[in-house]
């Protein structure tokens, strides 16, 4: 025992990744609240500054001349703005701007003797230019698939989308048959 044993102070082993600094995660939410809050507030502004310069005080009354101002840089073609724009409406529509089904809201089988079947109108306007609201308009059909042949209807459609109708009961030759329908004839009335 006469080896003098020196004693060396024991180092802990270093971790194999430095540890990250200490973060608030609270702070976050609120945070993306507040720029969420300002990025509304600002589209918003912009969408009531462009509105207001777009309506020119009209409500107060007329402009003066002396009120306007020249354009910033000529253009080739007038333009029209949102104020003098009127609106252009389909005055003369025809069956090719509509699309018709039918919705079947009663069905009654018989084994191989047919249907009865009860049936709506669902109709769709496909043109681009609008409809005249002040207009009342006819729409002549022509059901398929009765037994008996060919079923004529009418319904109205005021207002752009109050459609008015009745319900037609219809008899299939069988319950493979197919039932459609097609506008043939549309009237305008005022």
């Amino acid at each position: 025992m006469d080896e003098k044993t020196e004693a060396t102070p024991e180092v802990p082993p270093m971790p194999p990744v430095p540890p990250s600094p200490a973060t608030s995660t609270r702070r976050r939410p609120a945070i993306r609240a507040i720029v969420g809050a300002v990025i509304i507030a600002a589209i918003s502004s912009g969408t009531t500054a462009m509105l207001v310069s777009s309506s020119g005080g009209e409500a107060a009354g007329p402009k003066s001349k002396s009120a306007t101002s020249a354009p910033a840089a000529p253009s080739e073609e007038p333009t029209e703005s949102i104020e003098d724009a009127e609106e252009t409406y389909n005055d003369s529509p025809t069956f090719t701007d509509f699309e018709l089904s039918l919705k079947t809201t009663r069905k009654q089988c018989f084994g191989s003797a047919g249907c009865n079947i009860t049936v709506e109108p669902k109709l769709s306007y496909v043109s681009a230019t609008s409809l005249d609201p002040e207009k009342t308009l006819s729409l002549t059909y022509e059901i398929r698939g009765d037994e008996s042949g060919p079923v004529i209807q009418t319904m109205e459609l005021s207002d752009r989308d109050q459609l008015t109708y009745t319900p037609v009961a219809i008899s299939t030759a069988s319950r493979s048959t197919k039932v459609t329908a097609k506008i043939t004839d549309v009237t305008v009335s005022s």
